[in-house]
């Protein structure tokens, strides 16, 4: 089955073309799955798809800015930690006097963000992390650290396209500089064209990366587990339909 790239809308896909590793029989209706490899999810309007990983395992939830990470998480959230940059933001925002830009404390931030990852990369509950995925360092930095804290770490990505993602920001009040937003779209449609061309390349650590829409990320067509158990977990809660 062919991976679609990164899309600015269903008529305008980034480059990339080639064969990706598709899970057989990921898309029946209500299927329980253990995503390996590459689970292309998209344009597919088959039923709940429940995606179901380890206890232990670390899941990265990426996208553009603005493309529904934030809502996917709330939905998820009752499965596992969160560990979401904006919580950093928001807590060193109110340590800071009002009129000091955010520009000048980000690498503080970002530093103490990155540590907060690594803190709960080395307890043993499922975590759920919120990240672009758009840089190869930071990819490289998580397998790293899940490596270390004998985790299995997974991604999943929405690709809904630079014109929902820019939608969502609008929505959400919150905008990206068109620099930074530039670079996190390279960055995806770069990560996708790869995989379409490769797959999910071996020894990188990273076991699997599932692809997701707008239309599932809507429809609350996917859920999340972490129980190893054959049948034990139950579905997560429909996520509330609210703007990213």
């Amino acid at each position: 089955m062919s991976t679609r790239t990164s899309t600015e809308d269903p008529a305008q896909r980034a480059q990339g073309s080639g064969k990706a590793a598709m899970q057989p029989g990921a898309a029946c209706p209500g299927r329980r799955i253990r995503p390996r490899g590459v689970v292309d999810l998209r344009g597919r309007a088959d039923g709940e798809i429940r995606l179901s990983y380890p206890p232990n395992a670390a899941v990265v939830v990426a996208g553009l800015p603005g493309s529904g990470k934030s809502t996917l998480l709330r939905a998820w959230s009752p499965a596992a930690a969160v560990v979401d940059p904006r919580a950093t933001r928001t807590a060193f925002e109110s340590r800071m006097p009002a009129w000091l830009p955010y520009a000048v404390y980000r690498p503080w931030a970002r530093l103490s963000h990155m540590r907060w990852m690594g803190s709960q990369m080395r307890l043993g509950h499922p975590l759920l992390i919120h990240d672009c995925g758009t840089r190869p360092w930071m990819r490289r930095w998580l397998a790293y650290t899940a490596h270390r804290g004998r985790r299995p770490l997974h991604m999943v990505v929405l690709d809904v396209g630079p014109r929902e993602a820019l939608s969502g920001q609008h929505a959400r009040r919150r905008l990206a500089s068109p620099r930074v937003f530039g670079i996190h779209r390279r960055g995806l449609a770069r990560l996708l064209a790869r995989i379409a061309r490769e797959g999910l390349p071996a020894g990188r650590g990273i076991g699997s990366m599932v692809l997701l829409d707008r239309r599932q990320r809507d429809r609350g067509a996917a859920s999340v587990d972490f129980d190893d158990r054959p049948g034990a977990a139950q579905p997560a809660p429909p996520p509330r339909r609210t703007s990213p």
